[in-house]
């Protein structure tokens, strides 16, 4: 069984006990969470998709922690014109273990 949820403006396929990392939250440690906007669930029988989310169902989820990604570096270089950026960042982001998946 897995489901596809959005958030954030991003996709996710996820399963019952699987771990993913979100936008940042601002949630505490253990609090639980539901997601409503499912956008596709599969039963192991049938995929049901919803237009644009399906009705009744619902994903909960409980914060594990809070954290900052890997230094992501973007370099920019164009060739003979001696000019040249260097930026990076770090993604805050949200652990997230999904709970349960239900459905009508």
């Amino acid at each position: 069984m897995y489901a596809i949820l959005k958030n954030g403006g991003k996709q996710y396929k996820v399963e019952q006990g699987s771990i993913i990392l979100l936008d940042k939250l601002n949630l505490e440690p253990k609090s639980k969470i539901s997601f409503e906007e499912v956008l596709a669930f599969h039963n192991d029988k049938e995929l049901v998709v919803g237009t644009p989310f399906v009705p009744g169902a619902k994903i909960q989820a409980e914060v594990i922690n809070e954290g900052r990604g890997k230094k992501v570096v973007i370099f920019k270089k164009r060739r003979r014109k001696d000019s040249k950026t260097k930026r990076g960042f770090r993604r805050d982001f949200t652990r997230v273990r999904i709970l349960e998946i239900t459905a009508k």
